[in-house]
């Protein structure tokens, strides 16, 4: 009988950009579950000239229920420091869009 060995963890990680790499800045983050994954969108939210919210998506993203629960880790972690160093966040009431498909 022979015992399969588990490859070693690695010693050292490599980060870099994709060349199609972008930042953007994100105001709007509306999320979809499934048994198989988290999607979530990305948009900038603004005024239009009839003083409308105006929501434009430009990313989507999906992640795994283990990716998804370690982001709320690490954001979580985040926030606590930011508040420790800056003082508490507060949250504005919340527009909340109309519920339907994301598209």
């Amino acid at each position: 009988m022979s015992q399969s060995k588990q490859p070693a963890e690695p010693n050292a990680v490599t980060v870099s950009n994709a060349p199609d790499y972008r930042n953007n800045y994100s105001n709007s983050v509306q999320v979809r579950t499934s048994v198989w994954d988290f999607f979530m969108v990305f948009g900038a939210m603004h005024r239009d000239a009839n003083e409308r919210m105006q929501v434009e998506n430009f990313q989507g993203i999906y992640l795994s229920p283990q990716q998804a629960k370690a982001l709320l880790n690490i954001l979580s972690h985040n926030v606590v420091q930011y508040e420790q160093t800056f003082g508490a966040i507060s949250l504005e009431p919340q527009f909340i869009p109309p519920s339907g498909p994301i598209c």
